[in-house]
């Protein structure tokens, strides 16, 4: 059975990869069509997801701000203009990183202490953060379903479970 923890961030996978299914059906132009919300599109909301996935990893990963910070526009500009395979790829590509240090890390609910210029400090745990990474994620595919209503499409639903039930027939 997986930790907690890393059931939490394959569910994650799993909600990304659904919607990227979904949307792989849909026009093209669909993806970065501009709509009023949280986003001005689908594309600029993954571009988002993308760019925090990656912020946090390194968080997990212990590396310093000051490496972490210039890398913000890097992955912001990673994710622009992208079609939907190539974000799908990009997703991809975090998502094994991110099982990566899921598999380094024998301690998921090892304590730490975060520090950012702005917030200040908060001790915590690395397991509370991969929570946040999937709330954050879970919220914005929020987002992308009310921007495909607007634009006229049906969603498709993502939440935890359907992914439960997903992998219990899966392993049925």
């Amino acid at each position: 059975m997986l930790q907690h923890t890393h059931q939490l961030y394959e569910y994650h996978i799993w909600a990304n990869d659904r919607l990227f299914a979904h949307l792989e059906q849909l026009p093209e132009d669909v993806f970065h069509a501009e709509v009023t919300s949280v986003f001005p599109s689908v594309s600029q909301t993954f571009g988002h997801i993308y760019l925090f996935d990656k912020l946090y990893m390194a968080v997990l990963a212990q590396v310093p701000n000051e490496d972490i910070f210039p890398k913000i526009p890097v992955w912001t500009e990673e994710a622009r203009g992208k079609t939907v395979d190539e974000m799908r790829g990009l997703f991809a590509g975090v998502a094994e990183q991110f099982r990566d240090l899921l598999r380094r890390t024998p301690d998921p609910d090892k304590a730490m202490t975060i520090v950012h210029p702005k917030y200040g400090s908060l001790d915590t745990r690395f397991s509370e953060i991969v929570q946040h990474v999937v709330n954050h994620g879970t919220y914005h595919r929020g987002n992308v379903t009310a921007m495909l209503r607007q634009q006229g499409y049906a969603g498709v639903p993502t939440d935890y479970i359907f992914y439960l039930l997903d992998r219990q027939e899966s392993q049925g």
